[in-house]
């Protein structure tokens, strides 16, 4: 594999001081993409983050075997993981880059904290992806690069994976957990998609924003013995454990600011946030 030598934007913007918020984003289902709302919310925060040089997401819908993998490709496919949905979806296309050396960049970074990762020249972006940064980001322009869960993995493997990404916020790069607060396919009541949201999955839901509130890391990577209702809202642990990559890359003065906070179907979640300094220009409000 040919290794490009350096990523000149990030070195270059590192020196103005600015720390660029981590998002969790709830991605919620392929039909999230159509849904005005959550559309619009996710449009907005991602114009408030201006001229941003890359962006690095870690998906539900990726896990690896070790080591952890990294897109390597400049042209990266979409792929239409899943089935059931609406035709226009599975013809919606997302013209967005990639960049070699910021997965070069990525790898190394990776490498120096003891996380081994290979690129992967192959693979796509699945719809944790595509699905909400078509959203944040329309135009298409902020190079993208995608991480996979590693598997299998404790919370801590997943809180891990997230500090060893920290250093990035300090290169004007976005860090991004794709996944679900309250995700359990099984409970879900497709009769109306904005029906009253059930009372255990407010209670999970509460009990983790509350958590996250306080940067408990520590909560919530035992929220399986500590929260309420965890087995009904987190029946599998891959929607969840971007949100412990995301509180991994927490920096000294991270404050939560809400992107969105709602339900589709009784019981998925789609409350989103951002991890945001106290500095000045971190976050435009």
């Amino acid at each position: 594999m040919t290794r490009t030598t350096s990523y000149h934007g990030p070195e270059r913007r590192a020196l103005s001081g600015r720390r660029v918020p981590s998002v969790f984003v709830s991605h919620g289902s392929p039909n999230s993409v159509l849904d005005e709302d959550f559309g619009e919310a996710l449009r907005l925060f991602g114009a408030k983050m201006g001229d941003l040089d890359g962006a690095v997401i870690v998906s539900s819908h990726w896990e690896s075997l070790r080591p952890v993998r990294v897109t390597r490709c400049s042209k990266p496919e979409l792929l239409y993981d899943f089935s059931g949905m609406p035709t226009r979806i599975d013809r919606m296309s997302f013209k967005c880059p990639s960049s070699l050396a910021l997965s070069d960049l990525v790898l190394d970074r990776l490498s120096a904290e003891g996380v081994s990762a290979v690129a992967d020249p192959a693979r796509g972006f699945d719809h944790g992806t595509w699905v909400p940064l078509s959203l944040m980001f329309p135009s298409g322009r902020v190079p993208i690069v995608q991480v996979s869960l590693p598997a299998p993995a404790t919370p801590g493997d997943a809180v891990d994976l997230g500090h060893a990404l920290a250093p990035l916020r300090n290169r004007n790069i976005l860090i991004i957990g794709s996944g679900g607060i309250v995700h359990n396919l099984h409970r879900l009541r497709f009769i109306n998609e904005r029906q009253e949201p059930e009372p255990w999955a407010l209670n999970f839901e509460a009990w983790v924003r509350d958590r996250v509130t306080k940067l408990d890391v520590d909560g919530l990577c035992d929220y399986r013995r500590r929260a309420p209702h965890a087995l009904e809202s987190v029946p599998t642990p891959e929607h969840f454990e971007p949100l412990l990559v995301v509180l991994g890359s927490a920096g000294i003065g991270d404050r939560i600011v809400d992107i969105y906070e709602g339900f589709r179907y009784g019981s998925l979640s789609l409350r989103s946030f951002a991890l945001a300094g106290r500095r000045r220009g971190d976050l435009t409000a």
